[in-house]
């Protein structure tokens, strides 16, 4: 390519002498160094690239171009529901109206208040749950406050001895993460070999020490637990509380409800199963809602409709788990999720679910041939891989064999984001493919299409897919020399 700006530094395009902009006049003219202190002063020159404002705009315009994202191409990331952010929801985001500063008087913000409690109810009638908060920031964030209101719970009955939450060794790697920072300790329970949670397993772990159990569902494999309601049973019996991890959401919607199947506790993901943009670290937003007889655990401030003086208020509850965080959480994510939804309706909400289904079946079905599918039927939202064929991948032991992370690396060749790989670590070559509802059946066709034909050159050169990407900025990089030296400065790449 014979763009001079295409993948390079900024450093690498500054020419000495090249000024781009024209500062105001110093305040601090006839001022010498002598009259600042040794510590203040610059040992020498500052060494930052030259250039004028055009080379500057072009390169940061490059810079954005390579950026992918799922406004520009397909986004099959597993686990992680990368749906299309429809534009109307930027739209009403940025109404003037919602533009009020955080600490503004209930009095005179009652607009906002409202479309807080409307959220809130129709996330309810949604999971099946008596009551929302939307103050967590995040998903991880959701799953700590949740597993901080069973905390609460038990401890307000006295019954401190409950310490250990059962997480399945499918769950998403946040569930025993949030369960440890929340002080609890993790108890594991093992899969079936169709990816459930084995109920055999689970049996000699439940005692008066359990504070309750996090799942997932559909599960990380994309499979839906059968068992259930025979789990909440159980854990229900020992004393502890059932946690739904929302973050498979999407396929349930307006088909089943987590408060129906006996889940006392569950966070959602605003930010995936609620179309509104994430990816990078955030924006989030992570809802919490609690089963009939939990509200008043949930974190402080409670947005509550006054029905004597018809207003919204922040009311805060001594019985609370406290303040999760500073506001109201993430408010622009929560107006987002509130134009999806009143976009949907009632009536076709449902469509989200079953169209996500199907178009998840579709792309198993059609590259089965392909690549290893380790549990075959009926899945969910996603699925699961455990990599090439050995007709396409080669002998496991051979070095030209071909790996999920050569599939992956190649299909950036083809200009599709990859799906997530190496996990569940159910499965040594996982790779999981989520296509979401919004996508058309040309787009799922085209992406097939390369995935046959990613197969096909795995057996005839692999070392295409070996060497692979071969047309992005970078090319492969040696991820654990990356780790150990890294390089952080223009100078330390010249090194």
């Amino acid at each position: 390519m014979n763009n001079v700006y295409y993948g390079k530094l900024i450093f690498e395009l500054s020419q000495p002498g090249r000024v781009g902009y024209s500062l105001p006049k110093s305040a601090f003219e006839g001022y010498s160094l002598d009259d600042l202190s040794a510590e203040s002063r610059r040992g020498a020159e500052v060494e930052l690239p030259e250039c004028d404002e055009l080379t500057v705009a072009r390169h940061y315009t490059n810079m954005s171009n390579n950026n992918f994202g799922v406004d520009t191409g397909f986004y099959p990331l597993g686990s992680c529901t990368m749906k299309y952010n429809p534009k109307i929801n930027e739209e009403v985001a940025a109404l003037p109206g919602f533009n009020i500063h955080p600490a503004t008087p209930a009095a005179l913000s009652q607009g906002a208040l409202r479309l807080y409690d409307e959220v809130q109810k129709t996330l309810s009638e949604i999971a099946g749950l008596s009551r929302f908060t939307l103050n967590p920031y995040a998903g991880a964030h959701g799953e700590l406050t949740g597993l901080m209101v069973i905390r609460t719970y038990h401890q307000q009955r006295g019954d401190t001895q409950r310490t250990k939450i059962i997480v399945p060794d499918s769950a998403h790697g946040t569930n025993p993460a949030s369960a440890a920072v929340c002080g609890l300790q993790i108890v594991q329970v093992k899969s079936t070999p169709r990816g459930t949670v084995d109920v055999e397993d689970l049996k000699p772990l439940l005692g008066p020490d359990v504070a309750g159990m996090m799942m997932t569902n559909p599960n990380t494999l994309g499979i839906f637990e059968t068992e259930i309601p025979e789990i909440a049973r159980l854990v229900h019996e020992c004393g502890g509380l059932m946690y739904y991890d929302g973050a498979n959401l999407n396929p349930m919607l307006g088909v089943c409800r987590p408060g129906d199947m006996g889940f006392d506790v569950m966070h959602i993901n605003l930010h995936k199963t609620f179309s509104t943009p994430h990816g990078g670290g955030g924006p989030g937003s992570g809802p919490v809602g609690v089963r009939q007889g939990l509200e008043h655990c949930l974190p402080n401030p409670q947005v509550v409709y006054n029905e004597e003086t018809h207003l919204y208020e922040l009311r805060t509850d001594e019985h609370s788990l406290g303040y999760v965080s500073g506001w109201l959480g993430n408010y622009a994510i929560i107006i987002r999720a509130y134009a999806y939804l009143l976009s949907l309706g009632r009536e076709n909400i449902a469509m989200a679910g079953k169209l996500s289904v199907l178009n998840a079946n579709y792309i198993k079905e059609s590259l089965k041939d392909y690549f290893n599918l380790p549990i075959d039927g009926l899945c969910k939202h996603e699925f699961v891989f455990d990599g090439l064929r050995e007709e396409y991948a080669g002998d496991h032991h051979a070095s030209d064999h071909v790996t999920t992370l050569d599939v992956a690396k190649r299909l950036l060749d083809y200009g599709y984001h990859a799906p997530t790989i190496y996990f569940p670590l159910l499965f040594h070559e996982a790779m999981m493919i989520e296509p979401t509802e919004t996508e058309s059946r040309d787009t799922l066709d085209a992406f097939i299409a390369v995935m046959q034909q990613i197969a096909e050159e795995a057996k005839a050169n692999p070392q295409m897919l070996k060497t692979a990407p071969h047309n992005t900025p970078i090319r492969r990089l040696d991820d654990v020399k990356a780790v150990k030296e890294p390089k952080f400065t223009y100078r330390s790449l010249q090194a």
